[in-house]
């Protein structure tokens, strides 16, 4: 339910002091015991996006197309660097992250750590993954071992016990087994088994005419890969097809990203017992007991299309190709960590061929992705001591109540909804639980062995470690501390089984938050965030979660009727963009944040009007535009960003976030507010007819 459509990213700096200035929050924790001094923010070279009226394009009316208006000069000045395949307002963010970052790892691995700490751990990670002479010279002979185990698979039994073993490891490529809390009892966790084992995007890239030369050019990547691992050219080229056809089948059965979507597609509980009759030849309970958790009386096992083509083909897909299938994968899994062939192959396909990036990431950058990979949440302790003090989080806590306030108001007054859904509705507002900045309580990594040796080790190492750590919940309570992201994040997320909204310390940065903004760009841009996650308690997903977290219908069939019909219009508005040609957006994939988008900004626009009314001193035009008009413009420079071909292409395939582009112009084209602030007349391009405005929240 992320409010992004990119990768992680983020980190508050420049506002660090000037939220400080807010006053202390006595109730807060500090980050660590040890506070480290303050980041010197002067060793930052890449500057913030915020709203500028120099970047505002007169020739483009607002009415007509407010991306356009506000984003097209800045947007034509800055294309994609060659090592991005996106760039904007949170690939800014990002860069300026991995500064903070850079420097840190770097301070770990020089230090004089005490063995075993968290310092000591990430150096480890850092000075092997840097090291690429000893990484040059190792080859494959790192991965040899699991390699070895591969090439002695020769009939079902081994196989399977390979599949459980690798597992448990966490290098499962099959399909996926997680942790999370019951859907029907929010309270407790239980494991999650779902559908995997593709190396393309998702199930369409199988079977789309438009991705023939996708699909050709994997196949000649799966064959450089088991060629460079020592297999005969000719034979790799063979091998490659049966790997092909073997994902074919597995992407025949599984679901879509669309059909994905649906909660009760994702959840289905049963035992062990009852799971190993519907495949006979993987036993659910010998995997349980090799993970050693326990998970034999209750577990989710959705996708029964897909879990019934697997076990079909443990009987009838002949040894070699299982093993041309794993040794593909777990060379191809391991690529980032391994000699330079390997990492260049593996970019060459995923991050040029299917993107479009025209060179790959300097070496840190790509090593200190894999610290965070590893150790993100130790590396954001590390982040929050140097640059993220506890007072912060008071502006927030403070801009979160007013939003909050102005849903309320919402849900009150809402025409469309009968009392008895109302009466839930309010419920879960009320039960909302909101998590600004970081954990009050930090991970421990005790458990973790790193050396100065390996990179792929340290990187398996902590694999290995992370996948326990999940394990090691299933049967227990959920823990309600817990994060899902990391602090240096620039990102936020809502939580269903939890009710949580999620703001990570990093998002406090224009243009996000400014503390030394007028109200309108604050609320056009973390404000609108606080609202998004707030409205993803109420999406077309969301929605079928109670407050307390519980997938449980509260709506009475009439307003579900209602809601429905509402976001059909949404899905229809999002459909009829068409973002490359002949290629539109999928309104029924990016549904959840569509709806996100239109009440969270909705939301955040009322609660300006709050505020401002409150304080009328602060309702003044800037640069010759109103509250009201930089409320909305603030909007789109959040979505300022360029993307490349492959890239967008992929995303419009996949991501649940519509293009920026349409994000930026989708939810104001149905709000008669915006008209209002820019004088918009029936008819223009921005203001959607009646009969096709679509109102939800």
């Amino acid at each position: 339910m992320n409010f992004r459509n990119l990768a992680p990213l983020g980190l508050t700096l420049a506002i660090a002091a000037s939220l400080a200035a807010c006053g202390k929050n006595e109730t807060a924790p500090a980050a660590s015991a040890d506070a480290k001094p303050a980041f010197d923010l002067s060793q930052i070279k890449t500057p913030l996006i915020s709203l500028n009226s120099a970047d505002l394009d007169p020739s483009i009316s607002a009415c007509t197309d407010l991306n356009g208006f506000v984003n097209s000069k800045w947007l034509k000045a800055n294309p994609v660097p060659g090592d991005q395949t996106t760039w904007g307002s949170f690939e800014i963010l990002r860069e300026r992250s991995l500064e903070v970052q850079h420097a840190l790892v770097q301070q770990a691995a020089a230090s004089q750590a005490k063995a075993g700490s968290v310092e000591a751990k990430i150096g480890d990670i850092w000075k092997t993954g840097n090291d690429e002479a000893k990484i040059e010279a190792a080859g494959l002979a790192p991965l040899q071992p699991q390699l070895d185990k591969i090439t002695a698979l020769n009939d079902t039994a081994a196989i399977t016990q390979y599949l459980r073993d690798s597992q448990a490891e966490g290098k499962g490529v099959l399909f996926s087994l997680f942790a999370n809390a019951d859907y029907k009892d929010s309270g407790n966790v239980i494991a999650y088994v779902g559908q995997g084992g593709l190396g393309l995007p998702e199930k369409g890239y199988y079977f789309d005419d438009a991705q023939a030369k996708i699909r050709d050019a994997y196949v000649a990547y799966i064959a450089q890969v088991l060629t460079l691992s020592g297999v005969d050219a000719a034979q790799a080229a063979e091998q490659a097809k049966a790997v092909m056809a073997f994902e074919t089948r597995l992407a025949k059965a599984s679901m879509s990203r669309i059909e994905m979507r649906d909660p009760a597609k994702r959840y289905n509980p049963l035992s062990a017992a009852d799971a190993d009759k519907l495949t006979p030849n993987f036993s659910w309970t010998a995997l349980f007991d090799t993970l050693k958790v326990p998970a034999a009386q209750k577990f989710s096992l959705a996708q029964p299309g897909f879990f019934g083509e697997m076990d079909k083909m443990l009987a009838d897909v002949p040894a070699s190709t299982w093993q041309a299938y794993l040794r593909f994968h777990t060379i191809d899994d391991a690529s980032p960590y391994l000699s330079s062939q390997f990492e260049k192959a593996n970019f060459e396909f995923y991050g040029s061929t299917l993107r479009g990036q025209k060179e790959m990431q300097p070496r840190w950058k790509r090593v200190l992705e894999s610290v965070n990979g590893g150790m993100g949440e130790a590396l954001g302790q590390l982040y929050v001591d140097a640059v993220f003090p506890a007072e912060s989080k008071v502006a927030m806590q403070h801009l979160v109540e007013n939003l909050s306030q102005a849903l309320k108001a919402r849900l009150e007054q809402l025409p469309w909804m009968g009392e008895e859904t109302r009466k839930k509705a309010l419920e879960k507002w009320a039960s909302f639980t909101p998590k600004i900045g970081y954990p009050d309580k930090w991970r421990d990594w005790a458990g973790l062995q790193t050396n100065g040796d390996s990179y792929l080790g340290n990187m398996q190492a902590a694999r290995a470690f992370n996948y326990r750590y999940m394990l090691d919940k299933i049967g227990k309570p959920v823990d309600k501390t817990e994060w899902g992201m990391t602090p240096q994040t620039v990102n936020a997320y809502y939580n269903a089984t939890k009710n949580e909204i999620v703001f990570p310390a990093a998002i406090l940065q224009a243009p996000f938050f400014d503390a030394k903004a007028d109200p309108a760009l604050n609320y056009g841009g973390i404000g609108a965030v606080i609202g998004h996650e707030m409205m993803h308690g109420y999406d077309d997903s969301g929605s079928q979660f109670a407050a307390n977290g519980n997938f449980d219908n509260w709506w009475t069939d009439a307003d579900r009727k209602a809601f429905t019909q509402r976001t059909d219009q949404l899905v229809a508005q999002f459909d009829g963009y068409e973002s490359v040609p002949g290629v539109f957006v999928k309104g029924k994939l990016t549904l959840g944040e569509n709806i996100g988008d239109l009440g969270g900004l909705t939301v955040a626009y009322d609660a300006l009007q709050m505020a401002l009314k409150e304080d009328p001193k602060a309702n003044v035009e800037v640069d010759g535009h109103s509250q009201d008009q930089r409320f909305f413009m603030n909007w789109a420079t959040v979505w300022r960003r360029n993307f490349t071909d492959g890239e967008l292409r992929v995303r419009l395939n996949t991501d649940p976030h519509a293009p920026a582009n349409f994000r930026a112009n989708g939810a104001p084209s149905n709000m008669p507010s915006f008209a209002a602030a820019f004088q918009c007349k029936a008819g223009d391009a921005m203001v959607r007819a009646d009969d096709k405005r679509v109102v939800i929240w």
